[in-house]
């Protein structure tokens, strides 16, 4: 009989010595979940999972339990657990989370910001910058991430923000910005730098104004991702436990 082939994830895993803690195995599990290396869909075997750990299938459970809690793994008893899938509109509707938590956040971020602060968005804008020119889409879709929130992080709004980044996380494992056109990429990255430009300014009114033309931009490009390829499903696919 033909050896059963290993889920991609579990391929992923990293684990650096056998029966490490509970709270160890979550943070892997959603490291590689978050870095986009499996795609949604994808099969998250309890019992390969616990064997590669060296642990009981019992803390690999409660780590995949508190994963479906940040909506990054679903479970359903006929198909066991899979890296959580979106249909198009609950994508679009984690990017109007984002954007309304990102919002409420950029006056404080612009008040509250120090040179560190400053300099920190130039950083991921240039690294944003050279990911266009060298048409990297992963890195592009990474360093979204990293421009938006290093924005925010400055407002000190630690609730709002942990908020915000669970949002994130939701969208994660589509990985938008690696399946869209390069030319709505660049046109994204001229967004980010009428925001960069308005929040080193100090410019409430402009960077609100930018953020807010760049969220309608968003919402256009993630309305042509395609549905035939996995990234989204039609139809309900609530989660169950």
């Amino acid at each position: 009989m033909p050896s059963r082939r290993r889920s991609a994830l579990v391929e992923k895993l990293v684990v650096d010595q056998p029966g490490r803690p509970q709270h160890a195995i979550l943070d892997e599990l959603r490291r590689v979940i978050l870095d986009g290396a499996v795609p949604p869909g994808t099969a998250i075997p309890l019992a390969d999972v616990a064997d590669l750990f060296g642990v009981s299938q019992i803390p690999v459970r409660e780590s995949l339990k508190t994963l479906i809690g940040e909506g990054l793994v679903s479970h359903r008893s006929n198909a066991g657990y899979t890296v959580a899938q979106l249909t198009p509109q609950e994508l679009r509707e984690m990017y109007i989370v984002r954007e309304t938590l990102e919002a409420a956040s950029l006056a404080a971020a612009i008040a509250n910001a120090n040179d560190e602060d400053r300099a920190a968005v130039l950083a991921a804008n240039d690294v944003l910058a050279q990911a266009i020119r060298d048409d990297d889409p992963v890195t592009f879709h990474r360093q979204s991430r990293n421009f938006h929130l290093a924005l925010t992080r400055p407002s000190r709004m630690h609730r709002l923000l942990h908020m915000l980044e669970s949002a994130w996380n939701v969208t994660e494992p589509v990985q938008s910005m690696v399946h869209v056109r390069p030319a709505d990429r660049a046109e994204l990255h001229a967004d980010h730098c009428l925001m960069l430009d308005a929040f080193v300014g100090g410019d409430v009114e402009q960077l609100l104004t930018a953020a807010e033309v760049h969220a309608q931009r968003l919402n256009a490009v993630i309305a042509t991702l395609p549905t035939d390829t996995g990234l989204l499903v039609s139809g309900d696919i609530s989660s169950a436990q």
